[in-house]
This record gives C-alpha cells, structure tokens and sequence, in this order.
C-alpha cells in the first residue's frame, strides 16, 4: 500500500566490497513536482489521494503511528499513478515524551503548533499531525488548488485551510473526505435524465453527431492535457464536452473515444476543425453546426 514492493534481495560477500546487501524491488518513477503541476488536475488529485491514504496506513501501522522525519517529494515515487514511499531510513515509531503542553511543540518554516500532552507523558497524535501538516507543506498547497474543477473548489477550500491551520481532525476524517470527492468526480447514473434530455435537445441544434468517426490531425495544445500535442481533456458526459467547446472558439469538433481515466470519466479530443474525419469503430464525433 504505502511503500516499495520487495521482490527479493541477495547478500554477497567479496573482497572489494563485503556485506553487499542488493534488493530488487517494483519500478516506480521519481516524483518531479515541475511536471506533476503540468499534469490534469484530475491526475494531482489522485496523487493527493494516494497520500492520505498512505498517512493514514502510517498513523495506524502494525508498529505504531509512524513520522517520516525526512518528509520531502524526493522520498516518494509514483506507481501505477499511486505514491509510495521509497525511503525509510528516517522513519520514526517514538511520539515524544512530555511533562507539559510546552513540550509539545511543533516548528516548522511557515507555523508553529503546540499539542496537547497526555496522562501517559506522550505528545498526542504528534507523528500523524507532523506528516499530515508537511503533506499539506508540500503537496496539497501546491496539487489541490490550481486548475480545480468550480463545483469543488469550496471544498477543497476546506481541506486545504484545515490542514494548513493543524485543525483537530486525524487522517481518519481526511481520508474519508478525499474518497467523498473522488466518487464526487466519478460518473454516476443520478443525473436527472430531464436535465440531460434537456441539453442534449439543445446541443442536436448546435453539433451533429457522426458515429464510428475520428479526425486524426487537427490538434490544438490545452492545459492541462493527457496528450502533450493535442488537447485531451476527461468529461462527464458528452454535455460537459459541449460547454468546454462551446467555451473556446479555437473548438470546432471534438472526438469522444472509448477511454476513460481512473475515475471513469471519458477522454476526449477537442479538434480546431473537421475537414478530414476517419472511420474509427471505437470513436464518436460531434461537428459545431454553424449558421
């Protein structure tokens, strides 16, 4: 779930080098926020959500709530779209011993905080609380907001703001609240079929509709895109993928094909005109009919 997968190791004892230990483990690929910013939004969410995910493993661990003392992007890879931890040299299972709440305190660059100490003498939740603060630090302040989609935004508003001010909830109510946005993304068959009836009506007057077709060339670069040459952007349904055209006037067609991202919404290709369509068995086209 939260780290590498061990696929074996070897020990080897020569004269150069002795106690060589080598691990073979999965392949995962360097986490480079530069390029993680460049990527849909859809796609930085799912990062954020591996994370909580992997917190909340940490805080709850076999061995104790667990701190990454080192909690930096370079400690973790991407696998399968999934982040994971790669190094865990400077990983702690010891909350802090405490006389008093002053004992408790928290320094980091930007805040500080001070948590309350136990009957025991132990520093409460301070492991969970130091990884979900440098969580937000380093990757929900930076994945969450931008280019987010404005029905979410008040509530990734939230999230953000809670854990930049350290509030009271654990990686339990974090957790929780990122799968609630993720089914929030995902397609779902509640839609009032009259609103779809609605503006499917209205866009049969604006877009013909050209089955098993596809227009190969055409690009237009968007951000974010999946394709870096063209603009691919993922929808609901086929209504959202007429406001987006409708929004630019660069839009003239646009492709649905028969892939979906993680979530299941459709992939889609936004094309600048429609002068050379193909026969494609596994593509929908709309044209902008114009007057």
């Amino acid at each position: 779930l939260c780290c590498f997968q061990l696929y074996g190791y070897c020990y080897q004892d020569s004269n150069d080098i002795p106690d060589t230990l080598t691990t073979i483990t999965e392949l995962g690929s360097p986490l480079e926020m530069i390029q993680l910013l460049q990527t849909s939004w859809e796609e930085r969410f799912r990062i954020c959500l591996s994370l909580v995910r992997l917190l909340h493993y940490l805080a709850h661990s076999p061995l104790g709530s667990v701190t990454l003392l080192d909690f930096r992007p370079r400690q973790f890879v991407i696998v399968d779209g999934e982040l994971k931890v790669t190094d865990l040299d400077d990983a702690s299972v010891e909350e802090s011993s405490c006389t008093s709440n002053s004992d408790c305190f928290m320094e980091f660059p930007a805040r500080n905080f001070t948590l309350p100490c136990s009957v025991e003498g132990r520093c409460q939740s301070m492991n969970e609380k130091r990884n979900l603060y440098n969580a937000y630090r380093f990757f929900f302040t930076y994945l969450l907001p931008h280019s987010a989609p404005s029905s979410l935004r008040p509530l990734l508003d939230k999230i953000v703001n809670a854990t930049g001010n350290h509030n009271k909830h654990g990686n339990a109510y974090y957790l929780l609240f990122f799968s609630y946005l993720a089914l929030e993304l995902s397609p779902s068959p509640s839609v009032s079929s009259e609103f779809t009836q609605k503006c499917v009506k209205s866009a049969n007057t604006q877009y013909r509709r050209v089955p098993e077709a596809f227009i190969p060339d055409e690009n237009y670069r968007c951000w974010p895109s999946y394709h870096h040459k063209g603009c691919l952007l993922s929808v609901f349904d086929v209504n959202e993928a007429i406001e987006i055209c409708d929004r630019y006037s660069q839009c003239k067609a646009f492709v649905l094909t028969n892939q979906t991202t993680w979530t299941g919404r459709q992939l889609v290709f936004f094309k600048m005109a429609s002068n050379h369509i193909v026969p494609d068995p596994d593509k929908i086209t709309y044209v902008k009919v114009t007057d």
